[in-house]
């Protein structure tokens, strides 16, 4: 360890090194629970290029969480109709191959409160960097990390301002590392990467007229899987513009596999974009930007270090297919930034921190195994030369929402607590009773009159969740919590509820008898079930929370 400095220009509570999407999420959640954090990002503003553009049913929920899920939809309406389908053709204008969605929300809407969502990063992320700062986030964008150094009280850091080369150091008790996909701290602290190999991949910004090729078909993602090209296709709204992403590309003269990198010039860009949209050499096409970029699979051998934690691509890396790097960067935002809360205001132990590797990781590597299945096995299978074996796919939703978390953060005495087999790591969100350490299930709940969810009522403390006939529970918690100072609400779920349900609906839900009860995490998860009632109440709940807070 380094001796703390004893001056430092700025002291923080939360360092968050990386101002995009995760970043930025992080600091949107920090600031829902009041914490004191600081954003650096190295580039002088947000996205430029619409990166990033689908989220899923669990992203949205963490969103209408931090209560910005209604301006992110109409956001969303400016840039693409909603809903619509994802499909594979052999070209734009050619033969359709296959739907695998005919519209994206298909067979999930009871499944949440809220819709997968088509909004670009350069739609978003103003968003979120608006929202944290009314909450009293700051961003200081242009300032790269130079240095940082640990002791046993906190970090110090040094940034510097890309603009005059000032230097300032700063102060903090933890940092959050959203510094992506090569990330630095990540390096500097001695994590490795393990996964499989990656390959190079452009994406080209064009503007060309789509209208008639498009034609009446609601088309969300279109992916091209042509003997001479692998990609895939997002339009602007008016359908007169776009993006091509390109994993692999055939020579159509030898067959060899050519070098995307190796010519990006204006005349070759528009020859991979006519191929793709299989139209004629009188459609104008305009190229406005080409980025070069990897399509790797990798996860981090740990998500932490002392007081260090990885988020998003500096913590795994994924294919674009899906979307599923963005969606999983932002739950790492969303397990992490309560836990931080908790520990800073002095409510849990600092151990309560070691359950975002416990919990994260295995997720994130489920995650990025499914992803790169997608990848190589359903689109991209001539992109990549590795040969390790494919993960076995699973239903989207059950990636989406099913994570299953075996760690100190939740009291299932029956399980490993720190494994991480991906068979045991996921359940069916459809599976009529949810394990603990999984995300509660959505019910449409009427609280004071007013329709919820009663993922609603899953804010900035645990809440214990009490059956139509629990009551005993309801009031033990009130009276435990006001005891004990812990941070812990109580409601009664059923038709004569402080939260009215259908009768036994929440009981058949969530696994527990009509005198039973459930503790919920701030995030959602199912910390903890009662099914007996010979216990004392109390003192149940208080050993309860005392574990859960990582205080016993």
């Amino acid at each position: 360890m380094t001796a703390a400095t004893p001056m430092h220009d700025q002291e923080v509570s939360v360092l968050i090194v990386g101002g995009s999407l995760v970043g930025l999420t992080t600091s949107l959640l920090l600031s829902t629970y009041g914490v004191q954090n600081l954003v650096v990002e190295r580039h002088v503003g947000t996205a430029i290029h619409p990166r990033a553009a689908s989220f899923h049913q669990r992203t949205m929920e963490i969103y209408r969480h931090a209560g910005v899920q209604d301006v992110i939809e109409k956001a969303a309406a400016l840039e693409f109709v909603q809903n619509g389908a994802i499909v594979a053709v052999e070209s734009l204008s050619g033969k359709e191959l296959q739907y695998f969605y005919k519209s994206w929300n298909e067979g999930v809407e009871d499944l949440s409160a809220t819709s997968r969502l088509f909004i670009t990063q350069v739609g978003l992320e103003p968003i979120l960097r608006q929202e944290a700062a009314e909450r009293g986030g700051v961003q200081n964008y242009g300032t790269e990390l130079v240095s940082l150094s640990e002791d046993d009280d906190g970090v110090s850091a040094v940034v510097r301002s890309r603009d005059d080369e000032h230097t300032r150091s700063i102060r903090a008790r933890y940092v959050v590392a959203a510094d992506g996909a090569h990330s630095t701290i990540r390096r500097q602290i001695g994590i490795e990467m393990g996964g499989h190999g990656s390959s190079d991949c452009i994406t080209v910004y064009f503007k060309a007229d789509m209208r008639e090729m498009i034609g009446d078909r609601n088309l969300s993602v279109v992916y091209v899987l042509n003997p001479h090209l692998l990609g895939f296709f997002r339009f602007s709204f008016d359908a007169g513009s776009g993006f091509l992403s390109i994993f692999s590309v055939t020579d159509p003269e030898t067959g060899e596999h050519r070098n995307l990198v190796a010519d990006l010039s204006d005349e070759r860009c528009i020859d991979y974009v006519r191929t793709a949209l299989g139209c004629s050499t009188d459609t104008q096409i305009e190229i406005e930007n080409v980025q070069q970029w990897e399509a790797s699979a990798s996860s981090a051998r740990r998500y932490s270090k002392g007081r260090v934690f990885l988020v998003g691509d500096a913590a795994h890396t994924m294919p674009p297919t899906g979307g599923w790097g963005g969606n999983t960067g932002i739950a790492d935002a969303h397990n992490l930034a309560w836990k931080l809360a908790m520990v800073l205001d002095g409510s849990a132990d600092p151990s309560l921190l070691d359950t975002y590797d416990a919990e994260r990781r295995p997720s994130g590597l489920m995650t990025m195994e499914q992803a790169y299945a997608i990848y190589a096995g359903r689109y991209a299978e001539r992109a990549t030369s590795d040969t390790k074996p494919l993960a076995t796919p699973l239903p989207p939703e059950c990636v989406e929402l099913g994570s299953i978390y075996h760690s100190k953060g939740v009291i299932d005495d029956n399980a490993d607590p720190y494994g991480d087999d991906e068979e045991t790591a996921v359940h069916d969100p459809r599976a009529p009773m949810t394990p603990v350490g999984a995300r509660g299930p959505h019910l449409s709940l009427l609280r004071n009159g007013t329709p919820i969810s009663i993922h609603d009522l899953f804010r900035d403390k645990y809440v214990l969740l009490a059956a139509s006939g629990g009551q005993r529970w309801r009031d033990a918690a009130i009276s435990v919590a006001a005891r004990s100072d812990l941070p812990l609400s109580a409601v009664t779920v059923g038709p004569n509820g402080d939260a009215i349900a259908t009768e036994g609906m929440f009981e058949d839900s969530y696994g527990i008898p009509t005198d039973g009860a459930v503790i919920v995490r701030p995030d959602g998860v199912v910390a903890w079930r009662v099914t007996s009632s010979d216990q004392d109440a109390e003192e149940a709940i208080e050993a309860a929370m005392s574990r859960l807070l990582g205080r016993g």
